[in-house]
């Protein structure tokens, strides 16, 4: 590697790990950040160069995108190997629990605000997945489930797995939500039959089904301000 590419030769105020030290971690950039993590780059790259190409050619600089590669896809990249690929996933499955642990706070009192929620979620997938928001008696988040994934138009959804959850919670209130990759909002006949079904159910069980948001592509559908639940 060249050596004025080899990250002990730069000055202390460029070096990923100095600089977060010296300036504090917000003067770091993604690649950086990134970089820290990785601890080491190849022969060919540094470790800023390999998670600057980790961002842009595998992720198309979306941190969300990366959140989402598994163990297998991650090690698939070159220069990413098994310790490297644990410790990516370890540091963004503490972001997510973290996410979390806030989201306690969070209360869900308009299908807007579900939406906002939702977008981590559910945006940039190409297939659809369903999620349910569970809430307590006064809408505050106790949690979100991936309950059922499928293709690009139909998502598999297990009433017995949603209020499983909604017991395991003590959730009160639940909103439902799933993508439409395809960008088109309008709810299809399976859409309106699942939210009915989880709607009786909920019923039954003394929980209460407020709401059924789709998102799209930067808009969202909500079952409830359209008078449809």
């Amino acid at each position: 590697m060249n050596a004025k590419k080899v990250i002990k030769n730069w000055a202390d105020d460029d070096k990923p790990r100095e600089k977060l030290i010296l300036k504090g971690r917000e003067s770091l950039s993604d690649s950086e950040l990134i970089a820290i993590l990785l601890g080491s780059g190849t022969r060919e790259l540094n470790a800023v160069e390999l998670a600057r190409k980790l961002l842009t050619e595998v992720c198309n600089n979306d941190l969300i995108k990366l959140s989402r590669l598994n163990f297998r896809e991650l090690k698939s990249i070159k220069g990413i190997g098994e310790a490297k690929a644990v410790t990516i996933l370890a540091a963004m499955e503490l972001g997510r629990r973290c996410r979390e642990t806030r989201s306690l706070k969070t209360v869900i009192n308009t299908s807007q605000k579900a939406y906002e929620f939702l977008i981590p979620y559910l945006s940039d997938y190409e297939v659809e997945k369903f999620y349910v928001l569970y809430l307590n008696n006064k809408n505050n988040v106790l949690g979100c489930e991936h309950i059922g994934a499928g293709g690009i138009n139909a998502a598999y959804v297990d009433p017995i797995v949603v209020f499983k959850k909604a017991f395991e919670y003590s959730a009160n209130n639940l909103i439902l939500a799933h993508n439409h990759p395809s960008g088109n909002l309008n709810p299809s006949e399976a859409d309106r039959q699942i939210t009915k079904r989880l709607k009786e159910g909920g019923t039954i069980l003394n929980i209460n089904v407020l709401d059924h948001i789709i998102v799209g592509q930067n808009e969202y559908y909500s079952f409830a301000d359209n008078g449809e639940i």
